[in-house]
């Protein structure tokens, strides 16, 4: 989501500025890529660009064809084949070993639901999506492009009837949270990425001591909603904390008032103040957040259990299978800094459903594969 936020941005300071612009997304990979399918790139016509659709190694290929895209005022899609580091007409020796198929669509700002305003209904709830882009891989065929927004119990925005006829995939594709690209039974060969988007991360911290620092300037950079809370007012400061969304003093018993939790929220106690945590603890358990992260050792944890079970309270294996304690990844941090780094890289190897492993072991690809149905 933080791409898109920027890419959202950046067109909006390219439309104030009264500069046209085209979007970049890859719709299909064959083969090893950097990115993936969904990733993006907004291109403004002085040559300005906002995310990114390789490793730095298409862009420049990639502009020349957004500046194309901008002047005929058009879409447009160009594949490259980095499998081939001499093919001669590309020139840019990858060794990438895939193929990578770009759409680039200009941006009519007066065309109603165009790729800029689909996205941008992705800000205003954060709730799962599914947005639709259809493309042919047929030389010179019309590129219809993105197309489609939908979330459950809003209203379908559309602009193409081949997109209306994908809405049980589309439904499928946000109930199992997994992307796909499908060929459409027609005759110009359509196919459709039907790309599952979930909210960025929600990240809660109590505390607010000088080791939070670091954890929210990290968060930052990922594109995480940062909320802090804890109790000491001198602490607990917008100045101290300029990346939070959200900082909050407030009495332990109070931390959840104000905070909404979905499936992309996780928690991470870090007060120093061990009665503050475990208040926070006692009141998580009574949620269905999915992560609860615990700084300290492991006795730490241990007298939290035992003093939450001497209030009659019992903390289940499902509920244990949630709480991080100690939190983090096992990389030896031992600084600030390098906690910080263990704690985020943890949490994202949970949202992604990883070990948090060293790659050099991972059989199999590295990236989750895109399906290609039929």
């Amino acid at each position: 989501m933080k791409e898109i936020s920027e890419i959202l941005k950046a067109y909006s300071e390219a439309k104030k500025a009264g500069k046209k612009a085209s979007l970049a997304t890859v719709v299909k990979v064959e083969g090893s890529s950097y990115r993936q399918p969904g990733a993006r790139m907004l291109v403004a016509e002085d040559g300005l660009l906002t995310g990114a659709i390789s490793g730095g190694c298409l862009e420049g290929d990639a502009l020349r064809k957004a500046l194309l895209s901008i002047n005929q005022q058009q879409n447009k899609l160009v594949t490259y084949n980095t499998s081939n580091e001499d093919d001669a007409e590309v020139g840019l020796q990858l060794g990438c070993n895939g193929i990578v198929h770009i759409l680039f669509e200009y941006i009519n700002d007066e065309e109603e639901n165009n790729p800029i305003q689909l996205l941008q209904q992705l800000e205003l709830e954060r709730k799962e999506a599914v947005i639709v882009t259809v493309f042919s891989l047929k030389r010179n065929a019309f590129q219809i492009g993105t197309t489609l927004f939908f979330r459950k119990d809003s209203p379908i925005l559309n602009h193409s009837n081949e997109a209306l006829n994908l809405i049980s995939d589309v439904k499928k594709v946000l109930k199992n949270k997994t992307s796909i690209v499908k060929k459409l039974q027609e005759e110009n060969d359509n196919e459709a990425l039907i790309e599952f988007i979930k909210p960025s991360i929600s990240l809660v911290i109590a505390g607010a001591g000088n080791d939070i620092q670091p954890l929210v300037k990290m968060a930052a950079v990922l594109g995480w909603k940062i909320s802090i809370g804890e109790g000491r007012a001198t602490h607990a400061t917008a100045k101290r904390f300029p990346k939070a969304s959200q900082v909050s003093v407030v009495k332990a018993e109070q931390f959840l008032d104000n905070i909404t939790i979905d499936d992309q929220t996780y928690f991470v106690l870090m007060t120093h103040n061990y009665k503050y945590d475990l208040a926070v603890l006692k009141s998580l358990l009574e949620t269905n957040c999915h992560y609860i992260g615990i700084l300290g050792p492991k006795s730490k944890f241990s007298r939290m259990l035992d003093d939450l079970s001497l209030e009659g309270i019992t903390v289940n294996e499902e509920q244990l299978s949630r709480i991080h304690s100690p939190v983090g990844l096992d990389i030896g941090a031992e600084t600030s800094e390098e906690i910080a780094l263990s704690i985020i890289s943890e949490i994202k190897a949970v949202a992604s459903a990883r070990t948090g492993t060293s790659l050099k072991y991972k059989s199999g690809k590295i990236h989750d594969e895109v399906h290609y149905g039929e």
